[in-house]
């Protein structure tokens, strides 16, 4: 007999979690109101089991899953065009979310998202290595980056990226490369929208937009680029 694991999570309304994971590309298998509310969604292999808990509270959730894919570029781009066929936008903030693609530095290529319940859904490739953490980084620029990609787009703890780019641009004895720059101010006026600071975000945006790059260093930070023109025209 082949063995399934199926994650089975909280939520406090099923309508709300199904129309969301509809969005997505999911096929609702089961569904059901007595005795209890609970709802089954599948996509492919993926098959994601919910049960209704008026106790549930969606902010302080802490349910989720890690789904492993081949094709993870290709399911983030038909997970973001779901959600901005059903919602008018791509949600990027609250409940529900969907974080930007990034390679990590444990070897997997991967983006984090968050159903209305506040099920944390990570969907990644892995990229090489067995999984561990690469070793961080001794220039202290290179630290920064390393350790606020892991805070904001691992951890999500966004309050904690933030004070370590601050860190960094305040520091005088390790002025970062124009490359390095970019990649700092974009993360950091990605952390401050996705924290709700508006105002603060533009302005890091507008300083990371106005950092001179040669070619070759556009190349380089090239994701960067991307997601700071995706953020400056309001995605």
């Amino acid at each position: 007999m082949t063995e399934k694991a199926i994650p089975m999570l909280h939520c406090r309304e099923i309508r709300p979690v199904v129309d969301f994971y509809t969005a997505l590309g999911f096929e609702t298998t089961f569904l059901q109101k007595s005795p209890y509310p609970y709802a089954i969604v599948e996509r492919g292999a993926v098959e994601l089991h919910f049960f209704g808990n008026r106790a549930h509270d969606p902010a302080s959730s802490v349910g989720g899953c890690y789904i492993l894919t081949d094709e993870v570029d290709a399911m983030h781009e038909a997970f973001r065009e779901g959600l901005r066929s059903t919602y008018g936008r791509i949600p990027s903030r609250g409940l529900p979310r969907i974080g930007p693609l990034k390679d990590m530095s444990y070897g997997m290529r991967q983006f984090l998202m968050t159903d209305p319940a506040g099920n944390s859904i990570r969907v990644g490739q892995q990229t090489g290595g067995d999984g561990s953490h690469a070793p961080v980084p001794k220039e202290p620029v290179a630290r920064a980056l390393h350790l606020a990609t892991l805070f904001a787009d691992a951890k999500e703890d966004l309050p904690g990226a933030a004070r370590i780019i601050d860190r960094a641009l305040e520091r005088k004895d390790a002025q970062p490369a124009p490359a390095q720059l970019v990649r700092l101010l974009t993360l950091r006026g990605d952390v401050a929208h996705r924290m709700g600071e508006d105002a603060e975000a533009g302005d890091w945006l507008r300083q990371a937009a106005e950092v001179e790059l040669s070619e070759e260093e556009r190349d380089s930070v090239a994701e960067a680029l991307d997601r700071l023109a995706e953020l400056r025209g309001g995605a």
